[in-house]
């Protein structure tokens, strides 16, 4: 990749550039996914904490994920705008919302989670890994080898 992942809130109150390449890509329609999007899934570019600089205030809701780790949701206090996501068993690593890329074709996603839970009028990449819960080891462990 050779530009940053820019990217923020409706209102412009929240900006963030990730300077590196995302770690995967993934589309995820587990409940919490869905019901926090507001539509049948999320999708999420995976960056290195170290890589991602931000400016503005978020606030955070919390709760368990079904693995029992804990999922911290960035939203902007201001106009709503999901932003971003950290999961306490992924340590080290941010979930930035591809819904708050300025140019969402950034990036393209690798595979689908909880592929289970999508509603039957959703449009599943088949040509992609389609998991129909998480892997076992995250998503990372499902990520081919490069």
């Amino acid at each position: 990749m050779t530009h940053a992942l820019e990217g923020g809130c409706l209102c412009s109150s929240v900006r963030y550039s990730a300077k590196a390449q995302p770690v995967m890509v993934g589309h995820c329609y587990c409940v919490d996914c869905r019901k926090s999007s507001g539509t049948s899934h999320c999708t999420h570019a995976a960056v290195p904490d170290a890589s991602l600089s931000m400016s503005g205030e978020l606030r955070f809701y919390e709760r368990p994920a079904d693995s029992g780790n804990l999922v911290s949701r960035g939203f902007c206090p201001a106009c709503g705008s999901a932003i971003l996501s950290r999961n306490s068993g992924m340590p080290g690593m941010t979930f930035i919302r591809v819904s708050s890329l300025d140019d969402p074709e950034a990036v393209e996603p690798q595979m689908t989670v909880y592929a289970a839970r999508a509603p039957s009028w959703a449009v599943l990449d088949r040509a992609k890994p389609v998991f129909d819960i998480m892997p076992e080891g995250g998503p990372e462990a499902a990520m081919p080898a490069s």
